[in-house]
């Protein structure tokens, strides 16, 4: 009954409710409230620039390096284009026609968000940033194509939610590192969370950590450090040679494609045996002798049981089983160290062991000796 007139209340509540929202007024966000929080202050970055412009191969170190990267949005980002970053310069549009874009686009990452470098391009004065996949949906032409009037493709509606930031050079691109766009990139996004290939070089000694920041590679490094300094191969080659079917067989990771400067970089087990470097109009440099300056991480090893070798390194001979707890010492009668068989009450005699025949070693007296059943 109670339960009844709860419901009736509040059904005759909602009904209420109903009829005066006929009459209410009805409020519209607009864009100044909409985009109240979003924050438009900016500090331009001082970063020094080369003069020189940008070469092949750094154009090829910032793709390797900068794809796929991922960050922190330092302020919202809105869904589109139109976004110019000038490299130590102001961030256009302005702030009210920032927020104006991201209230009629929309929001592709707030602040604090993690994005992630999906596109790059470089053109001649500017570099090109897709995040998040950008804010263009990618064009499928399957979407036009249809048989018997059945789509080939399946359609969607979905809609680009990335965004797009344009670093704009005065005159041309210059000769710069990954991280120096990164602190280009500073004012809107931070780069400053480790990778793990990052997080492992900063573990290693000093003369490694620069010869992974300057992306070489050392006789000695392990696949790791290899992975950390040049990133995944483009190519990989296992071979092994004839006739050595033991330990001759090794893996060839290849960088770069001709006319470019061209690294091979053999492995043997987990460690650089050989690096060759092949410059167009140079002679190959071949490096084959040990690098790391007495530096070598422990290769991994594998523990024995213990007992299963002595200290000195030799096999120890295995006991027999016992019934001895271990650290005790066996009695002075060998039957104590056997197991009691109980007494048969019907014959009133304890069942006989097994004889053993005297050619037959008889058994040690601290084994268990169990008769047949």
């Amino acid at each position: 009954m109670a339960l009844t007139l709860y419901r009736s209340t509040l059904l005759s509540g909602l009904l209420a409710i109903s009829f005066t929202a006929v009459h209410a007024q009805v409020f519209v966000v607009g864009e100044k409230s909409a985009t109240a929080d979003i924050a438009t202050n900016f500090s331009p970055t001082h970063v020094p620039l080369a003069d020189t412009p940008l070469t092949e191969r750094g154009r090829r170190e910032l793709v390797r390096n900068l794809e796929a990267e991922q960050g922190f949005a330092h302020r919202a980002l809105p869904v589109s284009p139109n976004v110019v970053l000038r490299a130590n310069g102001p961030l256009t549009p302005g702030p009210d026609e920032y927020k104006k874009i991201i209230y009629q686009k929309g929001q592709a990452a707030d602040v604090g968000d993690r994005v992630i470098i999906t596109a790059m391009e470089i053109k001649p004065d500017r570099i090109i940033l897709d995040l998040n996949g950008g804010p263009y949906l990618k064009h499928r032409f399957l979407r036009h194509v249809q048989i018997n009037d059945n789509p080939v493709a399946q359609t969607t509606d979905d809609r680009a939610s990335g965004s797009r930031i344009t670093l704009l050079f005065e005159g041309h691109v210059p000769e710069i590192s990954a991280p120096e766009v990164k602190a280009l990139l500073e004012p809107v996004i931070d780069f400053g969370v480790k990778t793990t290939e990052q997080a492992y070089a900063d573990t290693l000694p000093p003369m490694l950590k620069e010869a992974i920041a300057a992306h070489d590679v050392l006789v000695g490094m392990n696949h790791r450090m290899v992975l950390a300094a040049l990133g995944a191969p483009e190519n990989k080659l296992r071979d092994q040679p004839s006739g050595d079917p033991s330990g001759g067989r090794y893996e060839e990771w290849i960088y770069g494609h001709v006319p470019q400067t061209i690294r091979f970089v053999r492995f043997s087990g987990d460690r650089v045996v050989i690096v060759e470097i092949a410059a167009l109009g140079k002679p190959i440099e071949i490096h084959d002798k040990d690098e790391m300056g007495g530096y070598n991480t422990p290769e991994p090893t594998r523990e024995v049981a213990m007992g299963d070798k002595a200290t000195d390194g030799t096999e120890k001979a295995s006991s027999p089983p016992t019934l001895l707890k271990p650290g005790e010492a066996a009695s002075a009668g060998s039957t104590n160290n056997k197991v009691q068989f109980p007494t048969d009450t019907k014959s009133g005699s304890a069942p006989s062991s097994p004889s053993t025949s005297p050619s037959s070693q008889p058994p040690p007296s601290n084994l268990a000796q169990m008769h047949p059943l």
